[in-house]
């Protein structure tokens, strides 16, 4: 059992019609608001309508157009908007693109350089605005974490940032993701699980934490399929919904050993040069990876995850069985629709090696992953994805 430290600062409230909740939780920080979304869905579902009625009282100033894979120039933009209007409260509305870059703004709001600057060195990092969101999308945690994901286009870089700039709240109506598209359902089903393999697939865990990633895992195997066929199938949307806020806020990985998250590494350079869907990278590199950090030693962890996620049988060789839970984790990305290489999306081999040693230059102890990775080893992943 590794030492941990964990806090949860943000109000999570989940349910239908939950959004009427929204004045009683923004009055706390002022009545100036910057109310951040991407293309206009919320438009048509009606909620950026019920927003600006619920906060009639309220100044709002609008940031729209946010893409995926969040562009350092949106937040260059919310900056902008904050300062010259001192804003008060950051109104995040839609999925991981719309609050990442929410929680960028709401840090280059107190700083007086470029907001790249924060990410290149999260140091620098200091007081933020608070935010509050309302979600439209199962995936990436961002409602319930202190961190984002940026692109810079200029640079080709993509790149995490860090911070104390949690949500204050964050309000969950599986509701409001019945119109999500098929792709997308199936995109953010793989994100949600990539983030639970992130942590559970590491050298050392515990009864507990083992335990919370396998429903996630078998949670999503579940519930994504129906969400998909069913898109307004309440029960399957909130499932998903209550799995995407927990797979990284921390609670996962309390007393395990560290990870540096490699899959999310190598797939955040490939779209930094490709700009694709984050959860489609991540359904072609994770059995990949899996694969690759297959080995005698790590065995044991694969043919765990068959017997308690898959029901495999537990009497086959481990390494049996990790081979057929790899096998079972490609299948079910392909059965939600998802590529399975590099080629079906039209990514070639180009940026290979400046992938991998960009990887490895920015990224975190690659070393201290399931199988240490080194540069070579980031390119042959990378090859094996096409």
């Amino acid at each position: 059992m590794q030492d941990f430290d964990l806090y949860l600062p943000t109000h999570i409230v989940f349910g239908k019609d939950k959004v009427n909740e929204l004045p009683k939780l923004m009055a706390p920080f002022g009545k100036k608001v910057l109310l951040t979304y991407g293309g206009g869905s919320i438009k048509k579902i009606g909620l950026y309508d019920k927003i600006k009625d619920l906060l009639k009282d309220a100044e709002i100033f609008e940031l729209s157009g946010i893409e995926p894979n969040p562009k350092i120039g949106s937040i260059r933009q919310g900056v902008k908007l904050c300062k010259e209007h001192n804003i008060d409260v950051i109104l995040a509305v839609g999925g991981g693109s719309v609050l990442d870059a929410s929680k960028n703004i709401a840090a280059g709001a107190f700083y007086d350089g470029d907001p790249w600057d924060l990410v290149k060195d999260n140091s620098k990092v200091g007081k933020s605005l608070p935010i509050v969101t309302i979600l439209t999308l199962s995936a990436t945690g961002s409602e319930y974490d202190a961190s984002g994901v940026i692109s810079n286009p200029e640079t080709q870089e993509k790149l995490p940032i860090f911070g104390d700039f949690a949500p204050r709240a964050s309000i969950l109506d599986p509701v409001y993701t019945y119109t999500v598209p098929k792709n997308q359902t199936a995109a953010g089903a793989c994100d949600i699980m990539s983030h639970t393999f992130e942590q559970y697939l590491v050298k050392n865990g515990n009864m507990l934490t083992d335990g919370f990633c396998e429903s996630m895992l078998r949670t999503v195997i579940k519930y994504a399929p129906i969400a998909i066929k069913d898109p307004q199938n309440y029960e399957a949307r909130a499932a998903l919904m209550q799995a995407s806020s927990f797979g990284c806020c921390g609670l996962l990985n309390i007393g395990r050993d560290f990870s540096p998250w490699p899959v999310h590494g190598i797939e955040h350079e490939v779209s930094a040069y490709t700009d694709i869907t984050h959860g489609v990278g991540l359904a072609i590199i994770t059995p990949r990876w899996m694969r690759y950090s297959l080995n005698e030693i790590t065995a044991p962890r694969f043919a765990q995850y068959g017997v308690n996620v898959w029901g495999l049988d537990k009497n086959l060789p481990q390494l049996e069985l990790a081979n057929k839970a790899i096998e079972k984790t490609e299948e079910f990305f392909k059965s939600l629709g998802l590529p399975s290489s590099f080629s079906e999306i039209g990514i070639d081999d180009k940026h290979f090696e400046d992938m991998a040693k960009h990887l490895c230059d920015n990224w975190g102890d690659l070393g201290l992953a399931l199988t240490p990775l080194t540069r070579d080893d980031i390119v042959a992943i990378l090859r094996n994805c096409l």
